[in-house]
This record gives structure tokens, C-alpha cells and sequence, in this order.
């Protein structure tokens, strides 16, 4: 039963913001490195940024650094993803991930993610 749904994704102009979520159920995701990746068809998936599970440090890829913010919330037993500042070149589906195992969650090992959501289109566009 365990699912990951994205959700939050859409159109806005470059400038503009958006918040994903990435809603959890069946699992506890306190207990997991989670991950936020994009992808446009045709080229390869990219990390962007993730939660660490061992001391839940957040970490970006440097294209995202100081325009999009990772948190959680375990209330809620979610996690979103703040975008600021968007830019054309953010255009793709974005997807959450989480790992149950790895050391380093900004490595963004693709067999280190064994669960993912089915993605949410994010595009940016004037």
C-alpha cells in the first residue's frame, strides 16, 4: 500500500513560483532519504534536491541553490518542494523519491531510490 503522489505542479510565468508536495502513504517517511528529481522527455533524469535520512540535512544541485527550498512535514507525512524564481529551464516532471538506504541522499543514485511517485508537470513559460 505504499504510494507517493505528487502534486502542485503546473504553469506560471518565468519569475513565478510554485510548491510541490509529495504526500505519503503506507510508509513513515521520517524513516527515509527523499528525493526530488525532473525529467523532460527524451533526456535524462536530473536530481535537484533531497532530504538526507541520517541527519536530515537538505541539500540542493547547484542550477536549484537559493531558488528552491526541500522541507517535510511529519504531521503531515509530507514533503514539498518551495520553487522560486522559476525559469524556463525548470520545465519538466517532477518526481519524489524516497531511499531506505545510501549515505549520501545528494548523490541522487537512481538504484538508491527504490520507491517513486508518478510525477507532476512543472512548466514554465511566458
Amino acid at each position: 500500500q505504499l504510494q507517493l503522489v505528487e502534486s502542485g505542479g503546473g504553469l506560471v510565468q518565468p519569475g513565478g513560483s510554485l510548491r510541490l508536495a509529495c504526500a505519503a502513504s503506507g510508509i513513515t517517511l521520517d524513516n527515509y532519504s527523499i528525493g526530488w528529481f525532473r525529467q523532460v522527455p527524451g533526456k535524462e533524469r536530473e536530481g535537484v534536491s533531497c532530504i538526507n535520512r541520517s541527519d536530515g540535512s537538505a541539500h540542493y544541485v547547484d542550477s536549484v541553490k537559493g531558488r528552491f527550498t526541500i522541507s517535510r512535514d511529519n504531521a503531515k507525512n509530507t514533503v514539498y518542494l518551495q520553487m522560486n524564481s522559476l525559469k524556463p529551464g525548470d520545465t519538466a516532471v517532477y518526481y519524489c523519491a524516497i531511499s531506505s538506504g545510501g549515505y549520501y541522499c545528494e548523490n541522487y543514485v537512481m538504484y538508491e531510490y527504490e520507491y517513486w511517485g508518478r510525477g507532476t508537470q512543472v512548466t514554465v513559460s511566458s
